[in-house]
């Protein structure tokens, strides 16, 4: 019996992307403009037909979300994709800073796309949001929480505001009380992880997507019921409803001054 995770039926409720046609990684390249997409070796024809259509409908689910054209999703065609490539024990996808590279196994990685999404973003971003420039591989919200000063732009302001509510109680003075529980969380683990400030962004960016209207469990899930949920892992409502409005304001603002320069 194959133990393929991708046998297993991935909801979703948005428009048909594809037409109910089957699309090829290449088609991903062309339409997002990824910088490189390469396959593992070990990934037979259907298991990559059926991940190029997951990856597509995923892709674009994401786009309709954030109001972006495709080049954002690309990240202005730095990011390269791969897929059953190099896998980690236990680790279903990664973004790696070095390359700008997000991977998802074989066998996993559905729903866990959004989160390295994020990553790559925020690794991204670094370099426009600050007057000085951050450390190669750094990310933008590491970069934050160390108070580097920030490039004046409106679009920057809102990342600011989200960054703020994310790790600073509401008068600014002191951790915010997720950030103290992922501390805590980290603590209990006797391992850094929950509260390293990149992974509270993906984790926070998730649940603000799967709260969306539209859903799709191969970009986003987990992030409401799962047991690592219920450990406290995202952000409670108030602060996720507040990053919905900041964030999706900031994409939808990016979207529209790119649009414009066309």
């Amino acid at each position: 019996m194959a133990d393929n995770h991708l046998l297993r039926q991935y909801y979703r409720n948005g428009p048909p992307h594809r037409g109910g046609a089957d699309v090829s990684f290449g088609d991903l390249v062309k339409i997002f403009g990824f910088n490189s997409i390469h396959i593992g070796r070990w990934v037979k024809p259907a298991e990559q037909q059926q991940a190029a259509n997951l990856f597509f409908d995923a892709l674009c689910d994401l786009q309709l979300l954030l109001q972006v054209p495709e080049q954002v999703i690309s990240l202005n065609g730095r990011l390269a994709l791969t897929y059953g490539i190099g896998g980690r024990p236990g680790v279903s996808a990664h973004y790696q800073p070095q390359g700008r590279i997000l991977a998802l196994a074989k066998n996993a990685g559905g729903g866990s796309l959004a989160h390295e999404w994020f990553h790559a973003f925020d690794h991204y971003i670094a370099s426009k949001l600050f007057t000085d420039s951050p450390p190669a591989n750094r990310f933008a919200s590491r970069c934050w929480l160390e108070n580097m000063p920030l490039r004046q732009h409106p679009l920057n302001a809102l990342l600011d505001q989200a960054f703020s509510i994310l790790f600073l109680s509401v008068d600014g003075n002191s951790e915010s009380a997720f950030f103290q529980h992922c501390r805590l969380l980290d603590q209990q683990r006797q391992q850094l992880y929950w509260a390293m400030p990149e992974e509270i962004a993906a984790r926070a960016f998730e649940k603000t997507l799967q709260r969306q209207h539209l859903k799709n469990s191969f970009l986003v899930a987990g992030t409401l019921k799962s047991a690592a949920a219920k450990q406290g892992i995202y952000p409670d409502e108030f602060i996720t409803h507040k990053l919905s409005q900041l964030w999706l304001s900031y994409f939808q603002g990016l979207g529209q001054s790119l649009k414009q320069q066309h």
